[in-house]
């Protein structure tokens, strides 16, 4: 049944479903990256740091050792040289230490935004489910995390192989060598072997991400009915859209119908379109009370024609009039002086039949 609900996943994921995966700490995440930029980030500062971190320690380390016949050995002797010691750790590593931090966290930022989300540590029965931990076990993710990690011990193996091998006799002859020699020879190898080593784990730091994200985004895919469920969400179920937009069109209707008996003229086309028109002595411009076409034109000429609203025919300026301006706004510029002509003419009609 799983399988089945994940083959019918064939549309890819929303915003607000990638966005939603997000909050609950569902994240494309390699952890090979973090190891780089780990590794990376320690093979740096052994680079920069080696040599200040081995000469802050080593004046301290040798005065104690030094005067360790002069040490209290009770409790607050005891006590005061641990405390000595902390601070002396501290401030010999904590730069480098506060720049392994900044790694480790840089190596999830440039992966994700930042998550903050306690749902991974909710309780689910299927992590501790049979069958989910089989799948864990023989799935992709099991059978790439065995590739790889087979992939890290060869290529790691051929590296130090390819890095040692041609040292071999001064390995041997380490030894014999003067202590204070050792130490920078030791860290020469060091430094060749790590950077070999970051150089390999970059190919698979790269590689796994661009799998850990196909997978992430494989498992956000959503099937049609969800697509079309959060579409209903988000934007209104359509067959309530529409039974809206039927309530405002018969309410804009009836308020029409009220306000034609109180227009100045009826301009029509005359039996497909009508507009009504009201305009009193200091209006800025003519407005629009009422349009319509066909059935709704044919009505709001038949309430006109009840309340002698005088009805004008005009065919270019009632369709212009009815494709330019919205009920209960005033008629565009353009219009001024076709819409001046009729109302001049229905107020020298209503002047003339009252004479």
């Amino acid at each position: 049944m799983a399988d089945d609900d994940q083959d019918s996943k064939t549309q890819d994921p929303t915003q607000k479903r990638l966005d939603d995966a997000h909050e609950k700490g569902d994240v494309a995440k390699s952890q090979e990256v973090n190891t780089w930029f780990l590794i990376a980030a320690s093979t740096l500062l052994i680079s920069s740091f080696s040599g200040s971190i081995g000469v802050s320690i080593e004046g301290p380390m040798r005065n104690l050792l030094m005067n360790a016949h002069q040490i209290r050995v009770d409790g607050p002797g005891v006590l005061s040289l641990v405390g000595r010691l902390e601070w002396l750790m501290i401030g010999a590593l904590g730069v480098p230490l506060l720049l392994l931090l900044i790694a480790a966290v840089g190596s999830n930022l440039i992966q994700h935004r930042p998550v903050w989300s306690t749902e991974p540590l909710t309780p689910k029965f299927s992590k501790i489910s049979p069958m989910a931990g089989a799948k864990r076990l023989f799935g992709k993710q099991a059978a790439a995390n065995f590739l790889k990690g087979l992939f890290k011990v060869i290529a790691l193996g051929a590296v130090m192989c390819m890095v040692l091998w041609p040292e071999r006799d001064r390995l041997d002859a380490l030894v014999r060598t003067d202590p204070a020699a050792l130490m920078g020879i030791t860290r020469g190898l060091s430094l060749e072997l790590m950077g070999t080593v970051v150089a390999m784990l970059a190919v698979v730091a790269m590689l796994d991400y661009l799998f850990q994200y196909r997978q992430w985004f494989e498992r956000q895919k959503m099937s049609f009915e969800e697509v079309k469920e959060e579409y209903k969400q988000s934007e209104g179920d359509p067959h309530i859209k529409g039974r809206l937009r039927a309530l405002r069109h018969a309410r804009m209707k009836k308020r029409m119908m009220t306000a034609v008996p109180t227009a100045s003229v009826v301009i029509t086309n005359p039996t497909h379109y009508a507009v009504a028109l009201r305009y009193e002595r200091g209006m800025p411009a003519p407005i629009c009370i009422a349009k319509g076409v066909d059935l709704m034109a044919l009505k709001i000429r038949e309430v006109a024609t009840a309340n002698n609203v005088p009805i004008v025919e005009n065919v270019p300026l009632a369709r212009a009039l009815h494709a330019s301006v919205e009920v209960d706004g005033e008629i565009p510029v353009e219009h001024y002086h076709a819409v001046a002509e009729v109302i001049g003419y229905v107020m020298r009609l209503r002047r003339r039949l009252g004479g």
